[in-house]
């Protein structure tokens, strides 16, 4: 016969320590204090130029942290190390529990202490009636709410054991059960989710394709064929209403949308902190601003209509943005950039142009207009500026300026018109997928209902023991409770049941309760659960 296999003695001691509820409370914690440089750093997966000009600005401290894993702390080695961790420690605590407890269902009810009058509450009644049909009486009073068993003991007296409160652990359970399922989903969820923004102007619009958005995320186990088919068809009309002070009430974005490629196009509305539900996705409206249109008209060539978003700088939409526009030939140095700034509605102090109010009231659009080599390496570039290293080289030289009303144009040396032609609106829209929000829903209201089962409910024992006839040929019934836990009134709720019980065994009203000694209630107290 083979020996089963027994683990040394410190591992043993290891896995109980790493088991116990202390420990998973513990490594909570510490979950939570790891997630903290999440929120305060930015974080290489959600936005890698803000990570760059961190560790361009931070010096030897920004190469620690990025070293350190910070700049992407849900995927790094440590705070992977702490979520298994947690796993580990929850599923060994949480077995054997619910193993503990399965077992606790379906045991009886303790027998009765032999002395009941030593119980923290007691209290003695009298009854003719035979002691199976009291016994039947007092455990048809006690149920549901009472766990009951009915004994016959040795010295011939019927006693009635009843329990309640079983329900306070499985709240209990329910709650780190929860808990688990909760770490189980966000997990599953950071995984399979994904999340790409885009700025629309009005009557363009995208579909749902990595490549369609300005930026792109996805989880480590959501690729581009997970992605929901739908299109964005156009954004038909986005409209800002704003209060009497200048704050916003309201947006809305109107929309035209497919479900997929062969589906009927059909409307719809978003507004802020009410997206559009697609398969899955929800699309939020995040933020909005002006894309104005200018028309240049160059000697000899056709003339150009450009469209481009600019970004606010401020509450009241006063805005920034370029318009580009590449030269006939690359070895030419007759590119034509134009550096702008749109002001809804304009006030001009010291020459410089800025707005007084975001909605759009005789806007203008302040231009400085340059000539030379936009991009002479081909290189990444913003398309909201001009690269100022190419302006500080005088390889972009300033060629003209002027604040343009919609329809007044500014001509160049060269010949070359440019004509402010109006402006429409943009809206940042945001795709995001996350298959575990439903879930995660769920989770988090079961473990507020086993929390505040576990809180609520009290854990009692009573016993009741009808005695053999006396003299008179009543019989005396001994009842004694306890209390599990120290919350709630026991002693008005023990005399409330012994005044219920004195009414089923026609005992009339009990006589007074016997209080014992401290040093006895703590003895009974502490014996057997």
């Amino acid at each position: 016969m083979t020996t089963p296999l027994r683990l040394p003695r410190p591992v043993r001691q290891l896995w109980r320590r790493l088991v116990s509820m202390r420990t998973a409370l513990v490594l909570l914690f510490l979950l939570a204090l790891a997630s903290v440089p999440g929120s305060l750093l930015p974080q290489r997966p959600l936005n890698p130029p803000k990570v760059q000009q961190y560790l361009a600005t931070h010096g030897a401290w920004g190469r620690f942290l990025d070293r350190i894993g910070a700049f992407d702390v849900f995927g790094s080695i440590w705070f992977s190390a702490v979520y298994l961790l947690l796993f580990a420690s929850l599923i060994g605590c949480l077995i054997p529990r619910i193993a503990v407890y399965a077992r606790a269902l379906r045991a009886r009810p303790l027998k009765a202490p032999r002395h009941l009058d030593r119980l923290a509450e007691n209290a003695t009644l009298s009854t003719g009636l035979d002691a199976d049909e009291a016994a039947a009486r007092i455990t048809r009073s006690l149920r549901p709410r009472w766990r009951t068993a009915v004994r016959t003991e040795e010295s011939g007296a019927v006693a009635v054991s009843a329990e309640k409160g079983y329900s306070r652990e499985a709240g209990n359970l329910l709650f780190h059960v929860s808990l688990l399922a909760a770490l189980v989903l966000i997990a599953a969820g950071r995984s399979l989710s994904y999340e790409g923004s885009i700025v629309t102007t009005e009557g363009s619009g995208f579909c749902n394709r990595p490549i369609s958005y300005d930026s792109f995320s996805a989880g480590r186990l959501a690729g581009s064929g997970t992605l929901a088919d739908f299109c964005i068809d156009r954004l038909d009309k986005f409209t800002a209403s704003y209060r009497e002070d200048g704050t916003p009430a309201q947006f809305k974005a109107d929309i035209t949308y497919s479900e997929d490629l062969a589906a009927e196009p059909r409307r719809g509305v978003i507004t802020v902190n009410h997206p559009l539900r697609l398969k899955g996705d929800r699309v939020y409206l995040l933020n909005h601003g002006f894309s104005p249109t200018v028309t240049i008209t160059r000697p000899g060539r056709t003339p150009v209509t450009d469209t481009q978003a600019f970004l606010p700088q401020d509450e009241v939409l006063t805005s920034e943005g370029a318009f580009k526009l590449p030269g006939r030939d690359a070895t030419e140095d007759d590119d034509l950039g134009l550096s702008a700034v749109f002001a809804p509605t304009p006030v001009i102090s010291g020459g410089v142009v800025s707005s007084l109010a975001p909605q759009a009231t005789n806007p203008v659009l302040a231009v400085l207009a340059y000539t030379g080599e936009l991009n002479p390496g081909g290189k990444p570039q913003s398309v909201y500026s001009l690269d100022q290293k190419q302006i500080a080289a005088g390889k972009l030289k300033q060629v003209g300026a002027k604040n343009l009303a919609v329809g007044q144009s500014l001509t160049l040396p060269d010949g070359t018109v440019i004509r402010f032609d109006g402006y429409r609106q943009w809206a940042n829209l945001q795709v995001s997928h996350d298959p575990a929000q439903t879930g995660l829903l769920i989770a988090s209201i079961l473990m507020v209902a086993g929390l505040l089962g576990s809180l609520a409910v009290r854990r009692r024992r009573l016993w009741v023991r009808i005695a053999a006839p006396d003299a008179s040929a009543r019989r005396v019934v001994s009842a004694g409770g306890l209390a599990r836990n120290d919350g709630g009134n026991f002693s008005t709720e023990f005399q409330a049941i012994v005044t219920e019980l004195a009414a089923v065994l026609d005992a009339g009203p009990p006589p007074a309760t016997v209080a014992p000694s401290s040093a006895a209630a703590e003895k009974i107290g502490a014996g057997k659960d």
